[in-house]
C-alpha cells in the first residue's frame, strides 16, 4: 500500500504496454493524463472519493473527449491497483461525468447504401463524366471514409498509381493513407478516362481552375438519394462516413485501426463507435451462448 504512486504509474503503463500492447503515443497519454490528475490531487495510490470529485470544478474547462480520456486512464489505473493489492478500494465512480456526446447522425442501412450503389452504378453505365464522377465520389465516401473538404479537394497527385492507398490531407494538415477498394480504383479508372486533362484536383470546377464544391457534392448526393428512393434528407457526405465507420466496427474492424483511417487525432473521438460493437457483441451472446435463449 506505501507504494508511490509513480512507481505505481510505471507499473501500470508496462502492464499496458505488455499485455494490451499499446502504442507509445497511446502511453505517453496516459502518462499525462495521470500525471494531471495527481496535479490536482496528488499521490494517487492514497486519494480517496472526495478528493477525485474536486476534478470536475478543476478540469471543468476541458472539452467533453478531453474529460473522457483522462477519466478513463484513471479508471483504468484504478482497477489495475485493485488487481495488483495498492489499493482497497477503487474510488473511481467518484470521477467527473463528462456530458453525453451530441448523437450520432443517422446511419444508412446496408440495404440504403446498396440502393445508392445500385442507382450510380446504373447511371454510370452510360460513359456520361458526371454520371461516373458520382460514382467516384461515392465509393470514397463509403468505401474510404474520406470526409467532404478531403474529398473535393483531393489533387490528381494522390491518385495512387500501383499501390492500393490514397494519400489524404485531413484536418490540421496532417497525412495519412487510406485503402481504396479494388471497385473504387475501377471506378477512378473509368473517371481519369472521362475528366480530360485541365486542372490539378481529380475533381475540377467546370472553370477547372478550382475543384467541386462541398455544397455542390451535397446536391448531387441528394439527388441520388432521392433517385433510389431514400429521402433526401437522410444522406450527407458525413452520414455516408458514419455508415463507413459504423458497418466497419459491426464487421469486426479494431478500434484503432478505425482511428487511423478516419483521421482522428485522439481514440476518444473514434469511440463513439463502440455503442455498435457493444450492440454486437450483446447480440453474439444471446445468440451464441447456452444460456443466452433462457
Amino acid at each position: 500500500m506505501a507504494e508511490a504512486a509513480g512507481s505505481a504509474v510505471e507499473r501500470f503503463l508496462e502492464m499496458m504496454a505488455a499485455e494490451r500492447g499499446a502504442a507509445a503515443n497511446t502511453l505517453a497519454a496516459y502518462s499525462r493524463d495521470l500525471a494531471a490528475a495527481q496535479d490536482v490531487v496528488g499521490d494517487l495510490i492514497s486519494a480517496d472519493r472526495e478528493a477525485l470529485g474536486g476534478l470536475a470544478s478543476a478540469w471543468a474547462g476541458l472539452a467533453p473527449s478531453s474529460l473522457s480520456r483522462r477519466c478513463s486512464a484513471l479508471r483504468q489505473f484504478f482497477g489495475f491497483c485493485l488487481d495488483e493489492g495498492l489499493r482497497a478500494d477503487d474510488p473511481s465512480g467518484a470521477l467527473p461525468k463528462p456530458r453525453t456526446r451530441r448523437p450520432l447522425p443517422r446511419i444508412l442501412s446496408a440495404s440504403e447504401v446498396e440502393a445508392l450503389f445500385a442507382l450510380a452504378e446504373a447511371q454510370a453505365s452510360t460513359e456520361r463524366a458526371e454520371a461516373v464522377r458520382m460514382l467516384v465520389l461515392l465509393e470514397l465516401l463509403y468505401g474510404s471514409g474520406l470526409r467532404a473538404t478531403e474529398l473535393v479537394g483531393l489533387p490528381l497527385a494522390s491518385v495512387p498509381r500501383d499501390a492500393p492507398l490514397l494519400t489524404i490531407t485531413g484536418k490540421g494538415g496532417q497525412q495519412r493513407m487510406v485503402p481504396i477498394s479494388g471497385r473504387a480504383r475501377t471506378a477512378l479508372s473509368r473517371w481519369l478516362a472521362l475528366r480530360g486533362s485541365g486542372g490539378r484536383f481529380l475533381f475540377p470546377s467546370r472553370a477547372a481552375t478550382g475543384h467541386l464544391t462541398r455544397v455542390r457534392l451535397f446536391q448531387l448526393l441528394r439527388a441520388l438519394a432521392a433517385g433510389a428512393g431514400i429521402a433526401p434528407e437522410k444522406v450527407s457526405p458525413h452520414v455516408l462516413r458514419h455508415a463507413f465507420a459504423t458497418h466497419l466496427l459491426e464487421g469486426g474492424a479494431d478500434l484503432r485501426v478505425l482511428q487511423t483511417l478516419l483521421g482522428h487525432a485522439d481514440i476518444a473521438t473514434t469511440q463513439i463507435y463502440t455503442h455498435v460493437e457493444s450492440a454486437r457483441l450483446v447480440a453474439l451472446v444471446n445468440e451464441r451462448h447456452p444460456l443466452g435463449s433462457g
